[in-house]
Formats: C-alpha cells, sequence, structure tokens
C-alpha cells in the first residue's frame, strides 16, 4: 500500500508539473491563458517592482536549494527517498503557481515588433525554446527527471540506479540545452514590456547562476568523464564540438 500511495502520488505531482508547464507557455507568451505576464490586474499598483522580484526570488531559492546535494541528504531523513524527486517538483511547481497568481504587470512598451516582419519570426522561436526545454527531457530521460521512474521502480519493487551520462542530439552541441531553450523563449517577445523585460533578466541571471551550481553536482556524479565533456562542449551557446578524445 505504501509503494502504492508513492507511485499515486508521484503521478498528482507529475500532472500538476505539466499543467504549470503549459501554463507557463501562455503566460510568459501571453497566450490563451487569463493572466499572462503582461495582464491581469493582482493586488494594486504599489511595490510592484519589489512585489515581483521577491516572487522570482522565491522560485530561485527553491529550485536551487532543493537541488542541492548537502539539502537532499538532509531532506530524505523527512521524506521518503522514493518520492523526494516528485517532491521537488511539485514544490517547483507550487512556487511557479504563486509567482502566475501574484505577478503584476509592468506595462511600459521596451519594444514593440508586432507589425513588422520580425513578429513571426520571434514567434517561431518562443515556441521553438519551449520545444527544446521539452525534447531535451525526453532526451536525458524525462520520467527520471520529474519523479515518475523513482515512484514506479518502487511500485515494482527495483532499484533505481544512477542514469548514466549521455549526450544525445543536443547535449552535442551545448552542454545545457534545457536552459539555451529556457533563454530563447523568454527573450523571443514581439512586444518587450518592463514586467518582461524584469523576468527575462533575472531567469537569465538565474540560469546562469544555477548552471554552475549543477555542473559542480554533475563533476562529482560523473568525474574525469563529465569533465572531458566540459573541454569538448559548449556549456550554454550552441558550436561545433571541439576535437578532444571523451
Amino acid at each position: 500500500m505504501k509503494r502504492f500511495l508513492f507511485f499515486l502520488y508521484g503521478i498528482i505531482c507529475y500532472l500538476v508539473f505539466f499543467v504549470t508547464f503549459l501554463y507557463a507557455i501562455g503566460f510568459v507568451g501571453n497566450y490563451f491563458v487569463p493572466k499572462t505576464i503582461d495582464s491581469g490586474f493582482q493586488g494594486g499598483t504599489s511595490a510592484v517592482l519589489i512585489v515581483n522580484i521577491l516572487l522570482l526570488s522565491l522560485f530561485a531559492i527553491q529550485h536551487s536549494v532543493m537541488a542541492r546535494q548537502g539539502f537532499k541528504r538532509w531532506w530524505t531523513k523527512i521524506v521518503p527517498k522514493e518520492v523526494e524527486r516528485s517532491t521537488y517538483v511539485l514544490f517547483s511547481s507550487i512556487a511557479l503557481i504563486v509567482l502566475f497568481y501574484f505577478w503584476r504587470p509592468m506595462s511600459g512598451i521596451i519594444w514593440d515588433a508586432q507589425s513588422t516582419a520580425l513578429a513571426p519570426l520571434l514567434m517561431v522561436l518562443y515556441f521553438f525554446g519551449w520545444f527544446v526545454v521539452l525534447t531535451g527531457t525526453y532526451l536525458i530521460n524525462h520520467f527520471n527527471l520529474f519523479g515518475l521512474q523513482q515512484v514506479y521502480l518502487s511500485l515494482k519493487k527495483q532499484e533505481l540506479s544512477h542514469p548514466k551520462f549521455v549526450t544525445p542530439l543536443y547535449y552535442k552541441f551545448v552542454r545545457h540545452p534545457l536552459m539555451l531553450g529556457f533563454i530563447i523563449a523568454f527573450w523571443a517577445a514581439p512586444v518587450m514590456t518592463v514586467g518582461h523585460l524584469l523576468f527575462s533578466l533575472a531567469t537569465t541571471g538565474y540560469i546562469l547562476i544555477a548552471i554552475q551550481l549543477e555542473e559542480r553536482d554533475l563533476v562529482s556524479f560523473h568525474g574525469e568523464e563529465y569533465k572531458r565533456y566540459q573541454k569538448k562542449v559548449s556549456q550554454i551557446i550552441p558550436m561545433p564540438p571541439k576535437k578532444h578524445d571523451m
């Protein structure tokens, strides 16, 4: 029964994540959803900048702290190891939902390319960025990344092995294609408002810092194999691989 409840919990966490992910596409791009980065009044006009920075900081702190190995060692003394990843995914989704709900639009226009030939290109780039993010997760084991594999193996009474180091498709040209996809999506805006610019600057800065923390963990996991990969493949800007032996 415990294993079944873990499995059910993992599915619920995943579904919450996936709905949140789809909403994020609409939120950042001002598509389809009722509350977006540039629309939907929320909670007055005072301290708008401070509120939005606090919301971005909440997500960044949660996302980074809970991903660190030291925190995980402490956290799994409280939360069963089988659902640690699902819980991380759930908390990340909740942090995003809070951001979506309380975000306060800042409507000043930085640029407006809606009436130019750039508009269709920017829209294509926007959805291409999200496509890279989603497909990139499947290339490296989507279900492990979002906790489903862990709870499924627990249900089957099988041990979870450490993910193997692989470099499929995008990963042959850039070490962090998911992060690159986010950056493309966040900046490919036909209309860039002050609020969208704040969001893009803050998230890009966070991504560049988070990459450094993640790479430390990856080196500790994969050792020399990952160090050779670092020498061969660019971190965030896609480039042809350097000629080094892997």
